[in-house]
């Protein structure tokens, strides 16, 4: 099937920022301008488009990644409108996974924020090509320089201004085009009509420099501007147009471009910058795959005549054609009604369905083909991060890392008949976010529910009462916390059984010792020397060990950054078995680990407070109180900024005590920084609740 959008004419971009810098209202001009929609929506009157959930609508934020399409001028762009709430930072993970490129938005009064600081180190990881957009140049206090240096100093990025705002806060009318020195004023409150002047004469001495400022960045990474520029020769308008697109496509250059979404000014610039300076799947390096047969890498080319390969980035439960999954063509064409193959699962999927998303809205194609973002419908076993490819041309591409859950709580059914209603539910759940946990915990009977803080606990316990219409109870959020051993130790484990007929006999030697890298978790190695144990009973001992790591000697937490080896054992020919050896593996670990000095972690909060002047002393003693360590005190206008690193433990609920220390005025954000050793009385105290709970049951 012919395609009808040129690959070079497409467009895969995500808009990522900080909470409340106006991601998901930029959005909604992008689709009034492109003639998606005929009207605007806005996030405080409930009627933004890429916030369709209730709870979205509701609460004013965003909670999952909306995908769109629409049309700028002779381009097609692909959107993913991502949520900026750090309880939701899986949505921005996967969709960075999957997109060519982002436009970063920045508010001109708080600058670069802790969160905007998480999504850079996620589109850097990913090697994201971006452009920044610093919005809300309205408002009081607005600062585009301020902004940049910050981007400079704490993102460490070459960034320049490609466009200057005309006129100050409210007094903001326009916006100066520093490469074609045009000013662009608008007209209206729409913001649809605009008129292209000259740049008026009292404005050129600032529009000159900050030309100079923007060829000299790019000068740093482009060697024929750099040519040019030691030459004092005239660089074009186009020179530095195709400059900053290579600049900004090898990741080594971000334009910043400054506007106001809500005032309606500006945006469609940014989609020319889009159209500009943003890549097509063409103008990005292959991806790279792994051939599951021969481990070698492969690559991937962006081609229709190409074997067909996609990611599954994003599952979703429609209520009428039930479970879509979210993909993204990396090359070749798909019809919906053929089969695929899952690489990551080894399993022939058939798709039943194809659809364009427009947030919730569905469109059906027949098919979808390299660079194309699309839902999937008919794929039983596929989940996040799996490869779908040909049989005959089997792929895999490198799978999303997901971050730990770090706050857990219990839930149950209120009746016998919500009891399977509920499973179901946290199965579907479970299936849409990797960063949402469910386990069930035997020696207390209760299910437990995981994720990355308060807020995406709420809201999943919201959806199960309002969605899957489940009665359910929840008991205290509680801190998931982690054990680990302190010192190097070598352990024995022996599961000898001799009770008439087949004995069992299985014997390992475990080394265990504390990770170099924090974070790295538990990771297990054979180094058995001639055989002392034979090769099919080694991935018993292996899941003996991680089986045992489950629960730790503590207080029964997961254990974590203990690396094990397999240096010794033996075997009897008739009575070894898997299962002797498993038992012979967890012994060891359980018993290694209690006599390593083991300790409790907890997990720490990066955590910014913007306070008032006059309530700093306060909010500073309080979260003394609270064993947070201050880790720098800044000015932001009549603002103090406190950046601490606080134990999740002490700031439950904390919007509310903070409301009450300064009066409504002070706002925070936090996010999971690393883990740390509980101090030795608090870790008592947990302890001691663990054996206590576990001596009440057995009573």
């Amino acid at each position: 099937m012919e395609r009808t959008i040129p690959l070079n004419k497409l467009r895969n971009i995500g808009i990522i920022a900080h909470i409340d810098a106006g991601k998901t209202t930029t959005s909604e001009r992008v689709l009034f301008y492109t003639g998606k929609n005929y009207k605007l929506g806005e996030v405080h009157d409930g009627t933004a488009t890429m916030d369709w959930m209730v709870q979205e609508q509701e609460r004013g934020i965003t909670i999952t990644s909306a995908a769109t399409t629409c049309s700028w001028k002779d381009i097609t762009i692909n959107l993913i409108d991502t949520p900026g709430h750090v309880d939701f930072t899986i949505e921005v993970e996967r969709s960075l996974k999957v997109l060519d490129g982002a436009v970063v938005i920045f508010c001109a009064v708080g600058g670069v924020e802790p969160q905007t600081e998480t999504v850079w180190r996620q589109a850097d990881r990913y090697e994201v090509p971006r452009i920044a957009f610093v919005n809300k140049m309205d408002r009081t206090g607005s600062d585009l320089k301020m902004v940049i240096d910050q981007m400079e100093k704490r993102l460490a990025a070459n960034v320049a201004a490609i466009q200057v705002p005309y006129g100050k806060e409210q007094d903001f009318t326009g916006i100066i085009d520093i490469i074609e020195k045009k000013l662009s004023l608008y007209k209206d409150d729409s913001g649809k009509e605009f008129e292209v002047k000259d740049v008026p004469a009292e404005m050129m001495p600032e529009v000159e420099k900050a030309r100079m400022v923007l060829i000299e960045k790019l000068a740093e990474v482009d060697d024929k501007i750099m040519e040019d520029y030691l030459h004092n020769k005239e660089i074009s308008v186009k020179e530095i147009k195709d400059g900053i697109r290579k600049a900004v496509i090898a990741n080594k250059f971000v334009p910043v471009l400054c506007g106001s979404a809500f005032k309606n000014k500006g945006v469609q610039l940014v989609l020319d910058a889009v159209r500009d300076y943003l890549p097509s799947p063409l103008d990005l390096p292959p991806i790279k795959g792994i051939n599951p047969d021969s481990g070698e890498f492969e690559e991937i080319k962006a081609d229709d005549k190409a074997p067909f390969c996609a990611l599954s980035f994003k599952v979703a439960t429609d209520p009428y054609v039930g479970k879509l999954n979210y993909i993204r063509v990396y090359s070749g064409t798909l019809m919906a009604g053929t089969y695929i193959f899952n690489a990551s699962k080894r399993e022939r999927e058939r798709v039943t369905k194809i659809v364009k998303m427009h947030a919730n809205r569905q469109e059906i194609v027949d098919s979808v083909s390299t660079g194309d973002i699309a839902a999937a419908v008919g794929l039983k076993d596929t989940k996040t991060g799996d490869t779908l490819c040909t049989e005959k041309n089997q792929i895999l591409i490198e799978a999303m890392k997901f971050p730990e859950p770090v706050i857990q709580q219990a839930i149950e059914p209120k009746t016998k008949d919500a009891q399977q209603k509920l499973g179901l539910a946290l199965h579907k759940l479970e299936d849409e976010d990797p960063s949402f946990r469910v386990t069930y915990n035997e020696e207390t009977g209760q299910t437990i529910i995981a994720g990355m803080g308060q807020l995406h606990l709420e809201i999943i316990i919201d959806r199960i009462l309002r969605e899957f219409n489940v009665e359910a109870q929840v008991g205290q959020p509680q801190v998931a916390y982690r054990e680990t051993l302190t010192k190097k130790i070598s352990q024995v484990g022996k599961f000898i059984s001799q009770s008439g007929g087949r004995g069992q006999y299985g014997h390992c030697v475990l080394e265990m010792e504390p990770q170099e890298v924090p974070g790295t978790g538990i990771t297990f190695e054979d180094k058995i020397k001639s055989g002392a144990i034979p090769r099919e009973f080694i991935p018993a001992v292996k899941k003996g060990v991680f089986g045992a790591a489950k629960s730790g000697s503590l207080a029964g937490y997961p254990v974590t950054d203990v690396k094990v080896t397999l240096i010794d054992g033996s075997y009897h020919d008739v009575d070894s078995s898997e299962l002797a050896f498993q038992m012979a593996g967890s012994l060891a670990f359980n018993e290694g680990l209690r006599k390593a000095n083991p300790i409790l972690l907890e997990p720490i909060m990066d955590m910014e407070v913007i306070v008032p002047e006059e309530y700093m002393g306060q909010v500073i003693g309080d979260l003394s109180s609270r064993r947070a360590k201050i880790m720098s005190l800044a000015q932001r206008m009549n603002l103090r900024t406190i950046r601490a690193n606080i134990p999740l433990a002490e700031v439950f609920n904390y919007a509310t005590i903070l409301r009450s220390l300064t009066q409504g005025r002070a706002s925070y954000t936090m996010e999971p920084s690393f883990y740390a050793e509980v101090p030795s009385h608090i870790a008592e105290k947990i302890a001691a609740g663990f054996t206590s709970a576990g001596s009440r049951r057995h009573s």
